[in-house]
């Protein structure tokens, strides 16, 4: 019972969250009561009062007693702000990306586990959706959409962990994300384009079953197995690269008289 009231909660301070944004609501506007977000939610207003406990408690909303609940933080501006230099960082430099991948790394590991225990039919109808949405771009050849639904579906992943925290952290890097995936991507196929595709649409719906089933265990290793394989892919990629440009530049030498 706890858990089904846990749950319902969590999801209510991911829609609080996401209407303090349709409206643009920003530090020191008040919100909606709570018996009119019981409304507009269609729950009761205890979970409502849940998950505005929680989010208080993490800084992005302040009670005053008789006075209603205002915003507190601007809950979306401070994971961009500080990743935007990591974008620059990346730009000059393509071997970030592995410092890239050793974070997404540590925080999807923990999203997967998440999302296995704590998914919604709703979560779980947004990550198949987002994975049929990057196979069929991959059919038909789209890079660039295919590499930004592969972000969306990591990014659906994490919404359905209902960690606030984790999916502020994440959706802060989306961009970065998906400049890095759709660059690892370009990588990975470079030498050998169909082989590692079929791998990566594996691996994704191996992850995605994993939390369909609600198997912890097993999404936590699946995810930590995909990171790694892009990982060793992107570097097998970038060796076969470096020595064909030896080669190249060796037949440009004349030889000698």
């Amino acid at each position: 019972m706890q858990n089904t009231f846990t749950r319902v909660s969590d999801k209510i301070a991911d829609q609080i969250k996401q209407l303090i944004q349709e409206r643009q609501l920003t530090v020191g506007d008040r919100l909606p009561s709570e018996r009119d977000l019981a409304e507009l939610f269609d729950v009761s207003r205890s979970p409502v009062r849940e998950a505005i406990r929680a989010l208080n408690s993490q800084g992005l909303l302040i009670t005053k007693p008789g006075g209603g609940t205002y915003v507190q933080t601007e809950i979306m501006t401070w994971p961009t702000q500080s990743i935007g230099s990591l974008t620059t960082l990346l730009s000059e430099d393509p071997h970030y990306r592995y410092d890239v991948l050793e974070a997404r790394h540590a925080l999807e590991v923990s999203t997967a586990w998440y999302a296995a225990l704590r998914a919604t039919p709703e979560d779980k109808q947004k990550i198949q959706a987002c994975f049929d949405v990057m196979i069929e771009h991959q059919q038909n050849g789209d890079t660039a959409q295919s590499a930004r639904a592969d972000a969306q579906f990591h990014l659906a992943i994490a919404e359905a962990s209902h960690n606030l925290v984790l999916l502020q952290i994440m959706r802060g890097l989306f961009d970065l994300v998906f400049s890095t995936v759709k660059e690892n991507r370009q990588v990975m196929f470079r030498f050998d384009d169909e082989k590692n595709r079929l791998h990566l649409t594996n691996q994704h719906h191996a992850v995605m079953q994993a939390i369909f089933d609600g198997d912890a265990n097993q999404a936590k290793r699946l995810m930590s197995q995909h990171l790694d394989f892009v990982r060793a892919a992107i570097r097998t990629s970038e060796e076969n690269d470096a020595r064909l440009q030896r080669i190249h530049r060796l037949s440009d030498i004349s030889p000698l008289l």
